[in-house]
């Protein structure tokens, strides 16, 4: 075949490709240098791509040890000390924890400037006989109430005790100004009771704590049972001790008797690191331990509970829980000191 020829096959064979076919590209052919005999040769292996690591152990990040720092804004001195503030948490049973502290502070400012002048100067002009007398025919009214609540508590046996002291007081001890029960033969001592106390021995939960003025520390079911209290006691000794000229001096009375009787535990608690919260606990605690009693456990309160039925209730008069005394370290004696070895010399020779 000629030259001619074959170039006129080839572009006749060019001309009838479509665009989209195309030659197969020519293999690359890599030079490989030659290898001695001594040499074996080595598999090629071919890299694979990288593909992140795994791993069976969980990711554990180390604690956090203090408190994220919040992000500074560019007018912010990078030296500059940030204070976070604490969150207002308040004390579990105290959700008016905030209302209930100032109106406790208020209180004491009341007490500070009337209530305990006005309980001094009834100390040093009202004699101890007399106070005591005024304050066991205060206590000779609510019997009738204390009889009531112990039934209600199906307790016949202290209610009939508390019928014969009532019976007892008004008529041997003089309308009660001497409280002849509780001497012998009759031994029959005092017991407070009242509505809140049949509420809590029938398992009624004592609710929000409270501290309100004129009242003290309380409770939403205290409030209450008190207040069933204070309406039971003039029906049942009908008048004129049912009359606002009895009540308001009697309840003045009252609490000025009792503000003088617990004067040494208002001045502890006064010097307390938190005034308002030893009140409340010591409140809380007490009354806890009062219907604990009803229920026959035993009393856990060291110090006397105050009487929900007494007219002398009020609100400065708490006394404050008793704060252990923690004994002071043993001394920790000195160690032993060794004893210095002095060096024998040589005697010299001769």
């Amino acid at each position: 075949m000629s030259i001619s020829a074959l170039t006129t096959a080839l572009l006749l064979a060019g001309a009838s490709m479509t665009p989209v076919e195309a030659p197969p590209a020519a293999p690359v052919l890599v030079t490989v240098p030659a290898m001695s005999d001594q040499q074996d040769a080595a598999p090629v292996t071919v890299p694979q791509p990288a593909t992140p690591l795994e791993s069976s152990l969980p990711l554990v990040l180390p604690p956090a040890t203090e408190p994220l720092a919040p992000p500074a804004s560019p007018d912010t001195d990078p030296d500059e000390i940030v204070v976070v503030a604490r969150p207002n948490i308040s004390t579990p049973g105290d959700p008016l924890e905030a209302i209930n502290a100032k109106s406790f502070e208020v209180t004491q400012v009341v007490d500070r400037a009337f209530v305990a002048p006005a309980a001094s100067a009834y100390s040093k002009t009202v004699p101890a006989p007399l106070r005591s007398g005024l304050r066991n025919f205060f206590n000779n009214l609510t019997e009738p109430v204390v009889f009531l609540n112990y039934m209600l508590q199906l307790k016949p046996g202290k209610a009939a005790e508390t019928l014969g002291r009532f019976a007892i007081n008004t008529t041997i001890g003089a309308a009660g100004l001497f409280d002849m029960a509780k001497r012998r033969p009759f031994k029959l001592p005092r017991r407070p009771n009242g509505f809140a106390n049949t509420l809590g021995y029938y398992g009624v939960k004592p609710g929000a704590f409270l501290f309100l003025p004129l009242i003290g520390p309380t409770t939403v079911r205290d409030f209450i049972g008190t207040g069933v209290d204070r309406l039971l006691v003039p029906m049942a000794v009908g008048a004129p001790f049912n009359q606002p000229a009895y009540s308001i001096p009697a309840g003045i009375i009252g609490s000025i008797d009792y503000r003088v009787e617990f004067d040494t535990q208002l001045r502890k608690i006064h010097e307390a690191a938190d005034p308002y919260a030893a009140s409340r606990a010591n409140y809380l605690l007490n009354r806890q331990a009062e219907i604990d009693a009803l229920r026959g456990k035993p009393r856990a309160a060291a110090l006397p509970a105050p009487d929900p039925m007494a007219p002398a209730m009020g609100p400065l008069v708490q006394p404050p829980v008793a704060t252990p005394v923690l004994a002071p370290p043993p001394a920790v004696a000195p160690p032993p000191v060794a004893p210095t070895i002095q060096p024998v010399q040589p005697a010299p020779q001769p």
